[in-house]
C-alpha cells in the first residue's frame, strides 16, 4: 500500500524559507513522477511542482517558478520543496501526490496523481 507522509510546514514570516519533505512508503519513487500541490481555503487544488520519474525534469506552475525547487532522494525514498522567499499568498496546505503508473513524465493536473499525503500546513505571515 503506497503511503505519503509530507512534513516541514510551518509558520514562517514573508521573505523566509521552508522545506518540505515527503515520505514515501509502499513502493519506490524513482519509477514514479511526483508531485506538489496546494490548496487555500475556498480554492481549487493547484499545482505547485512536478518531477518526473527519473528526476530528469522539474516543472513548476507559475506561482512557484524562481521560488520553489523540486527534488528527491532514491535512497531514501523522499520527495523534496525547497520554497524561498515565500510570501502570504502562499500559505495553503501543501500535498505530496505519486502518479500511479511508472515511468511517467509528469502531469499538472490533480487527476494526473493517484495517491496523495495528508498534507502539512504552510503559514506565511506578513
Amino acid at each position: 500500500q503506497v503511503q505519503l507522509v509530507e512534513s516541514g510546514g510551518g509558520l514562517v514570516q514573508a521573505g523566509g524559507s521552508l522545506r518540505l519533505s515527503c515520505a514515501a512508503s509502499g513502493r519506490a519513487i524513482n519509477y514514479y513522477s511526483m508531485g506538489w500541490f496546494r490548496q487555500a481555503p475556498g480554492l481549487e487544488r493547484e499545482f505547485v511542482a512536478g518531477i518526473s520519474w527519473n528526476g530528469g525534469s522539474q516543472y513548476y506552475g507559475d506561482s512557484a517558478k524562481g521560488r520553489f525547487a523540486i527534488s528527491k532522494d532514491n535512497a531514501k525514498n523522499t520527495v523534496f520543496l525547497q520554497m524561498n522567499s515565500l510570501k502570504p499568498e502562499d500559505t495553503a496546505v501543501y500535498y505530496c501526490a505519486q502518479d500511479g503508473q511508472s515511468f511517467h513524465s509528469g502531469g499538472y493536473r490533480p487527476n494526473d496523481f493517484d495517491y496523495w499525503g495528508q498534507g502539512t500546513q504552510v503559514t506565511v505571515s506578513a
